[in-house]
């Protein structure tokens, strides 16, 4: 039987999956690019890093935004009965404080590069001006939006291998179908 773009009772569908990947792969991508782009002392390749990360800043917003009317849409599967009952309140609130900062974390670089004094458009993948967000330009409000993002990224991060680390705790020590599930798509017949 054929997978199914849907999520089932007992898996994910090939919409989440592939979104969840995606968003994993540019979320650790952009973590790593910014702490890159810092470091470097080639004024003209960290411009060009920092506007791929605005690029790809945008593009993880819009794909959150996407993530969550799917699984709007889409109910996750059921834990397995061997999750316990903390686990069953926790899990929620852990993804829920993903989504947050996924979302949280590119407005807080869109809002640094709105106001900031330098005024270079951000123009993502070179297809169009992405406008600033209504918020006055000013190096205190720079230095406070460039803190958040800081923050907002590690906390992120942490976030992240916390999720990594309870996906390999099912697999390997629970020996549930947890993590197996956001690889293998649901069939249409589940």
């Amino acid at each position: 039987m054929s997978a199914s773009i849907t999520n089932s009772t007992t898996r994910y569908g090939w919409g989440t999956i592939l979104l969840h990947w995606l968003i994993a792969l540019i979320f650790i991508g952009q973590f790593a690019l910014g702490l890159i782009m810092v470091r470097l002392t080639s004024q003209r390749t960290a411009f060009e890093l920092i506007q791929l990360h605005k690029s790809f800043g945008f593009l993880l917003l819009g794909l959150i935004i996407l993530r969550i009317a799917w699984r709007l849409g889409n109910a996750a599967p059921a834990l397995p009965r061997s999750v316990g009952t903390l686990e069953r309140r926790a899990a929620p609130l852990a993804h829920l404080a993903l989504y947050a900062f996924q979302i949280a974390l590119p407005l807080s670089g869109w809002a640094l590069v709105s106001v900031s004094t330098l005024e270079i458009p951000s123009m993502p993948f070179s297809l169009f001006v992405m406008p600033n967000l209504p918020l006055a330009e000013s190096d205190a409000a720079e230095s406070f939006w460039a803190a958040a993002h800081w923050y907002l990224a590690y906390a992120g991060i942490a976030l992240v291998v916390l999720h990594v680390a309870a996906a390999l705790r099912h697999h390997f020590r629970l020996r549930d179908n947890v993590l197996t599930r956001m690889i293998t798509p649901s069939s249409g017949g589940e």
